[in-house]
């Protein structure tokens, strides 16, 4: 659960790099949460909690995902690249997968091998 947590304390923060590891498990519990509220919204009939989930966890989710996009060396710029459909979504994910590169680079160090704060 500290993967979801650390995301949430870094929650507008678009500088760094972002493990992939990271990255998933935010994804995953984000998905696994969105859908506990889809059902409770369903039961209730409403679409409340969900939307208010989704707009709480929508700078968090952008910064964490840049911070993963500087991992693999590129610019967080590259998350436009999914309002191409189909095609640039596929490619936003494959991005997001890549292994970060090993080396330090101009957005910071390895946080595979950096000391965690």
């Amino acid at each position: 659960m500290h993967w979801y947590v650390d995301v949430l304390k870094k929650y507008a923060v678009f500088t760094g790099r972002a493990r992939r590891q990271e990255y998933w498990m935010f994804f995953l519990f984000n998905l696994i949460i969105s859908i506990v509220l889809a059902i409770v919204d369903y039961a209730i009939g409403s679409s409340i909690l969900g939307i208010l989930y989704g707009l709480a966890t929508l700078l968090p989710g952008l910064g964490v995902a840049v911070r993963r996009l500087h991992d693999t060396d590129r610019t967080g710029w590259w998350i436009l690249i999914a309002l191409i459909p189909l095609i640039g979504t596929i490619i936003l994910i494959v991005f997001l997968a890549t292994e970060g590169k090993a080396e330090p680079n101009q957005h910071g160090p390895n946080p595979k091998y950096a000391p965690a704060v």
